[in-house]
Formats: structure tokens, sequence, C-alpha cells
């Protein structure tokens, strides 16, 4: 059998709706989990069509379940009345075991829960989340000055091999 990008013989590739790419500049990523998400139809059909946005989004821990906050599913244009409110707060799906967890962390050591992407893995919605921390003004500066100057020296030696 063949190997996908996923990895393992057979299996197919995650179809990605929408990443958050802001995430990887504000934050330090520290661990990444995977997370079902509680969607309405119409919210399902908006996601294939790939009507979605993660920026300024956020996940909390509250009563025992994950909330995501600020997620934009844009309404499914042919949707009829029934379609959904495309910012509204969505449960995410997870083991009891993992919600302990991440609240604990969270509440001891000022974690940030921040989902990374929204996908599709044999045909279910699923949002990868980050427990991260924040970075400060100078990090990413720090960030920025070394991908730069790792460009300079990428474009500096494909000169070389000329």
């Amino acid at each position: 059998m063949e190997r996908t990008a996923a990895g393992k013989a057979g299996e197919v590739a995650p179809r990605v709706v929408t990443t958050n790419r802001r995430a990887r500049h504000d934050y330090h990523i520290l661990a990444t989990l995977e997370a079902g998400i509680v969607l309405s139809g119409t919210e399902v059909k908006s996601l294939r069509a790939g009507a979605a946005q993660l920026r300024d989004s956020y996940a909390t821990v509250e009563g025992g379940e994950v909330l995501l906050h600020n997620a934009h599913i844009s309404p499914y244009e042919p949707g009829t009345r029934y379609n959904h409110d495309p910012d509204r707060t969505r449960r995410l799906l997870l083991h009891k075991s993992q919600i302990l967890r991440l609240a604990g962390r969270v509440q001891q050591q000022g974690l940030t829960l921040v989902p990374l992407r929204i996908y599709f893995s044999r045909g279910k919605a699923k949002v990868e989340l980050a427990l991260a921390r924040g970075k400060k003004q100078y990090d990413r500066r720090e960030s920025i000055a070394r991908r730069d100057a790792n460009r300079d020296m990428e474009r500096a030696l494909s000169e070389r091999r000329r």
C-alpha cells in the first residue's frame, strides 16, 4: 500500500478547512490535541465550502466542557431561516481525562487554549487545539529577525550555487 501525507498506509490525509496563522506568531505552542466539534447541519455545509475563520478565537474549560469562542463559520448561502448564528459558542468533544488535564494546566500554569486549524478527518469535523503560552513583544521581533536571517542565508546559498 502507498503511504499518504497522513503517514499510515491507506490512511487519507485530512482536508484542512482553515488555519489560524496568527497563533504561531502570537504564541509558543507547547502541545497539541485533536477535538471533535459539535455543529449544526448548515455549519457542516459551510465548513465543506471552506467558509470559516479562526482569527481571534480561543477555547475555555467551563463546567467540565471545553467551549470554542469567536470561531466564525459563515452562514450557508442556500440555507433558510434555520441557518446558524455565525459566531456562536461551540462545544468541543474530548475525553473527561483530557478535559481535566487541560483545565489543570490552563488554571495553574496560566496557559491558553488556541485553535490552530479546522479540518475533516474521515468525514468528521475536527479542531486542532494547542496549549500555548503568549509571546512577549520582544519574542515576536526575535522570531521575525530569525526568519529573515534564514531567508537571507538561503538566498545567498542559492546564488552561490549558480
